[in-house]
């Protein structure tokens, strides 16, 4: 069994919770909403991201024998004859992906049995608080470098495999091209981008070498990554080289720039190629790059024509949370109210721009072009 479908991925309280309102006839409906408190600094909007996944846990929340057993250990079992025959049959209402939101709008919204709604908090939160995150850090690079092509590079250095898989996915939402992780290819059907990483250079005695090797071996996709030693000596390097691959008809795509000046090298890497008869040969560069140093390259006019964007996105380096929950508005057709200090908020059901109503409703998500328009249709808000 998959661990990150499992009811179990849940904080205790829910099944304590859910114990006490059994045992107390609570099982009315309630309206739970998920929404943001406040944006964060810097930032002036939030991208909605993660809906697919939580239809999915939804739909096929199950509570599998050995989960029973070992919840038997520790509830009663009235508690585990409940769970055995659990299915989520509430209602659930949401923003479209790719929606721009704002403080205290909800994202969605949750009307079923209290127990029922109460027990899906944990996997819901995680869920729509990490890819809205990752999609609204994502959403500033497209807005910053609008044309041009941007790949997620940052599943290594996400916390652990699933965010990897889910950055991928809520960066290609927000407007990316695509990403450099396969899996995410396979799963979410987004564009793989990919080049060479300097050890395959460092492998072998002689550059030009290394170049003409990946360059026969992928024909179709001749990316060569040139920094390894000298950016502009590897830049002529390329230059010589493409002569004899164009007799193969081996035209070579792009090259890549990976640390320094970017700048600086991709100004004088455009002249050199442009020297050598390549403009055609597009300049990606990568290498800690986000969105302040993306606008950084556009006010050099450095002549680059992708980016890769790595850690900064998948961990969404300067802000790493956001203040998000998910709140009781109504039980057994009565509003609720919470009034914690600087935690109020208007009780009863917000209005908000939700999809149409179902049982539970499955989306496919409106990817890149949509939340393109959206984002610039709504950011001067």
């Amino acid at each position: 069994m998959n661990p990150l479908s499992s009811p179990l991925l849940a904080d205790l309280y829910q099944f304590t919770m859910l114990q006490s309102y059994l045992e107390q006839g609570m099982e009315e409906t309630a309206v739970f909403e998920l929404f943001v408190r406040k944006l964060p600094p810097g930032r002036n909007f939030l991208v909605a991201a993660g809906l697919e996944q939580v239809i999915e846990f939804l739909e096929n929340l199950r509570f599998s024998p050995e989960e029973l057993d070992w919840l038997a250990t520790r509830f009663p079992p009235h508690v585990i004859r409940y769970l055995a025959h659990f299915r989520f049959d509430g209602d659930v209402h949401a923003m479209p992906e790719g929606t721009i939101f704002f403080p205290n709008e909800p994202i969605v919204r949750i009307t079923a049995p209290m127990p029922q709604a109460q027990l899906v908090e944990s996997r819901i939160i995680n869920l729509l608080h990490f890819e809205t995150l990752i999609a609204s850090k994502a959403a500033r690079s497209v807005l910053t470098v609008p044309d041009k092509l941007l790949v997620d590079f940052g599943m290594r250095r996400a916390h652990g495999a699933e965010a990897g898989l889910l950055a991928a996915r809520a960066s290609y939402l927000a407007g990316f091209s695509g990403t450099a992780t396969v899996l995410a290819g396979t799963l979410y059907g987004i564009p793989l981008f990919g080049t060479m990483a300097h050890s395959y250079i460092q492998a072998h005695q002689d550059e030009s070498a290394a170049f003409e090797h990946f360059s026969r071996c992928h024909p179709d996709n001749t990316v060569l990554l040139i920094d390894t030693y000298d950016t502009e000596a590897a830049a002529r390097k390329v230059v010589s080289l493409a002569p004899k691959l164009a007799a193969s008809k081996i035209s070579i795509r792009g090259v890549r720039l990976d640390s320094g000046d970017l700048a600086e090298h991709a100004h004088n890497v455009r002249r050199i190629l442009d020297a050598g008869g390549l403009r055609d040969t597009t300049i990606f560069a990568s290498g800690n790059l986000d969105e302040y140093k993306l606008h950084a390259l556009l006010s050099a006019q450095a002549p680059i024509d992708g980016f890769g964007i790595g850690t900064a996105l998948d961990i969404s380096i300067d802000t790493s949370a956001l203040d998000c929950a998910y709140k009781l508005q109504e039980y057994a057709g009565k509003p609720r109210r919470k009034h914690s200090e600087g935690k109020e908020r208007p009780h009863g059901r917000e209005e908000s721009r939700f999809t149409a109503r179902t049982t539970v409703m499955a989306v496919s998500p409106p990817m890149s072009s949509h939340c393109k328009t959206a984002i610039r249709n709504r950011t001067k808000r």
